[in-house]
C-alpha cells in the first residue's frame, strides 16, 4: 500500500527529515513521481485514488490466494473516509458486533467506523480504542471532508510499515520499503510498533499513552544519519492531554493510565 499527504495536513516528526537527503546521490522525489514507479511496479492489479493536491492512495489488489493470509490487503471508503488495511484481526467477530456492523464486515470497514466514533462520540480513550485491536495490522485512515491523516501499525511487529518525507515535504507511508527508499533518500524510517499518527495530534505510544517518544537518530550502513526511530521515554510523561483542532471536528484526545 502507498499513501501520500501533503504537508499541509500531515506534521511529522522534524526528526523524520534528514538533511542528508539533498546531499545524497539518490535525491527524494515528488509525489506524482512515487506514485507512477508505484503503480508500474504492479501493472495488473493496483487501483489508486487521489485527492487534488491533498493526497493519495495506492494498493495492491490482493489475488484470490491471498483473501485471508494474515497480511491481506484492504481498501474501501465510506462517508468521505478511507482506509488502506494490512494484516488481520484475531477479534474482528467480537469488534464487529461491539460497533454494531453487519457481519461480513472487513478489517476496513471497522477501523473506518472506529475512527468515525473517535471523531464523532467522544469521548473515548483513543489508546483504548486502537489496543482493544487484537491482531497482527497497519492502517491509514484519510477523512477527505476534513483532511484528516489517522495511521496505526499493531504492537506485535508482524506487519510492517515505513514512513518518510518526500522532495516537496509531503509524507509518504507504505509497506514497501524500496518504494519508501526510492522516494524519500535519506529521509524515512520504519513507523513504530505500538503507536499512532494523527495530522494534528502527531506521534504517540497506544500502549505507553502517558510517556513521550524519544527521536533516536538512525544510521545507515554508509555513516549517514537518515530520519529517526522512536521510542518510548519511560522517564519522561506527556505534560497536558494533546487536542486536535476543532477545524478537525476531532473530539479532544483523551488518554487513561495504562
Amino acid at each position: 500500500m502507498l499513501a501520500i499527504f501533503h504537508q499541509a495536513f500531515a506534521h511529522p516528526p522534524e526528526e523524520l527529515n534528514s538533511p542528508a537527503s539533498l546531499k545524497s546521490s539518490k535525491k527524494p522525489k515528488l509525489p506524482d513521481e512515487t506514485l507512477q514507479e508505484f503503480l508500474s511496479s504492479h501493472p495488473n492489479n493496483t487501483s489508486s485514488m487521489s485527492f487534488g493536491d491533498a493526497a493519495v492512495l495506492a494498493y495492491v489488489r490482493p489475488d484470490h490466494h491471498s483473501l485471508f493470509h494474515q497480511n491481506q490487503r484492504l481498501f474501501c471508503g465510506y462517508d468521505d473516509i478511507y482506509c488502506l488495511f494490512m494484516g488481520s484481526l484475531n477479534n474482528l467477530c467480537a469488534q464487529i458486533k461491539q460497533y454494531g456492523l453487519a457481519r461480513n464486515a472487513n478489517e476496513a470497514m471497522l477501523v473506518i467506523e472506529a475512527y468515525r466514533t473517535l471523531r464523532d462520540r467522544g469521548p473515548y480513550p483513543a489508546d483504548q480504542v486502537i489496543k482493544d485491536l487484537d491482531g497482527s495490522f497497519a492502517f491509514v485512515v484519510y477523512d477527505s471532508r476534513v483532511g484528516t491523516v489517522f495511521t496505526a501499525l499493531g504492537s506485535d511487529g508482524g506487519v510492517k510499515l515505513y514512513w518518510g518525507i518526500a522532495a516537496d515535504g509531503s509524507v509518504v507511508i507504505s509497506d514497501d520499503l524500496e518504494a519508501i527508499k526510492e522516494s524519500c533518500a535519506k529521509s524515512f524510517a520504519p513507523f513504530p510498533a505500538g503507536c499512532i499518527f494523527h495530522s494534528e495530534g502527531g506521534l504517540m505510544s497506544f500502549e505507553h499513552p502517558m510517556n513521550k517518544l524519544r527521536a533516536m537518530p538512525r544510521v545507515d550502513s554508509e555513516g549517514v544519519v537518515c530520519g529517526a526511530n522512536f521510542k518510548i521515554d519511560h522517564y519522561a510523561r506527556v505534560d497536558s492531554i494533546p487536542r486536535v483542532g476543532s477545524e478537525a471536528n476531532w473530539a479532544e484526545w483523551n488518554f487513561h493510565e495504562p
